[in-house]
């Protein structure tokens, strides 16, 4: 089971980026950055992509053909055999804001975060790197539209060691990078207990309701529910997967002693005009049980996060043993 599943989640490819970004004017941001930093970057990038008008994807005859509803509002194609009762699927990006609470950056100040890309979207890492220049260098982010430079982008290889593919002076992005698939991840051996730190607030629905405390087999579901989706729409291959049996065996895991909390989070929405409420559980959780086959599933999910509002950087866990 175990070679079948490895062999499977290998069609799923991605590939992680860090941004080095440098204040030329004060920052004043939040002290989650994951919208802001989503958020002005939506906005600058339909700015530079779009060539309509009227301005409304619904509408547009490129719908289906442009990089910025594909990356930002992926659409259900009509010959979908998935999602087919929705409008949009899966992000194939998720940006990973930094983790410290500091809401201030003088000028000369630096900032980093990761950016995830998935399957075909791996190839649109320019247009990202360029909208962040122009959002950097035009409209600005937080509250006060602080200015800042790309430094440079850095790709982050199976070991976690970062290599310089773009410099922010020169503009030249280099082709030393290469897509990783869960071989290039190294999975721990089977053990009968598991901790999962949930680091950000992880927002997963069960029965139409928010999950408030990780039951094991929710996760799973969760989790193969969006490995899926990432295959169909972002790599275009099916997952060939038991999931019935998967999440049948997943509902015998034990879950043990753990320190979880509900984490309430907002954010404000430019499209409604409104605050949205994004919380969710973070903290340590224990698993216990018989969990071999299901540490593929959690390591990619490491870096693919779960749940919803992944494009914001909720949903980021780490695993280990104890």
């Amino acid at each position: 089971m175990g070679n079948s599943v490895v062999e499977e989640l290998n069609k799923i490819s991605f590939a992680t980026f860090v941004f080095h970004l440098r204040a030329t004017t004060e920052l004043n941001l939040p002290r989650y950055k994951g919208s802001t930093l989503r958020g002005a970057f939506g906005t600058v990038f339909k700015d530079t992509v779009c060539v309509m008008d009227h301005r409304d994807c619904g509408r547009c005859i490129l719908r289906l053909k442009c990089v910025y509803p594909y990356v930002f509002d992926t659409p259900v194609p009509d010959d979908s055999t998935r999602m087919r009762k929705y409008q949009t699927t899966p992000h194939p990006f998720v940006i990973e804001p930094p983790l410290d609470t500091r809401t201030i950056y003088d000028p000369g100040s630096s900032l980093a975060f990761d950016l995830i890309l998935v399957g075909k979207a791996i190839g649109y890492l320019p247009y990202f790197i360029y909208t962040f220049e122009r959002l950097g260098g035009r409209n600005g982010i937080g509250k006060s539209r602080g200015k800042f430079e790309v430094e440079k982008v850095s790709w982050v290889d199976a070991l976690g060691n970062e290599g310089t593919i773009y410099n922010g002076e020169e503009k030249i992005l280099a082709n030393t990078f290469r897509p990783l698939t869960i071989r290039d991840l190294g999975i721990l051996k089977g053990s009968k207990n598991l901790v999962v730190r949930y680091i950000t607030p992880t927002r997963i629905t069960y029965d139409g309701n928010l999950l408030e405390s990780p039951k094991f087999h929710v996760v799973i579901s969760s989790l193969l529910r969006r490995l899926a989706n990432l295959a169909y729409f972002h790599s275009q291959v099916e997952l060939e997967l038991d999931f019935r049996g998967i999440i049948d065996r997943a509902k015998e895991i034990e879950m043990l002693n753990g320190s979880v909390k509900w984490y309430d989070w907002e954010r404000y929405s430019a499209r409604q005009d409104t605050k949205i409420k994004m919380g969710g559980f973070t903290g340590n959780v224990e698993y216990e049980g018989d969990l071999l086959e299901f540490l593929p599933f959690l390591k990619l999910g490491e870096v693919i996060h779960i749940g919803k509002g992944t494009v914001f950087g909720l949903g980021k866990y780490r695993i280990g043993r104890e």
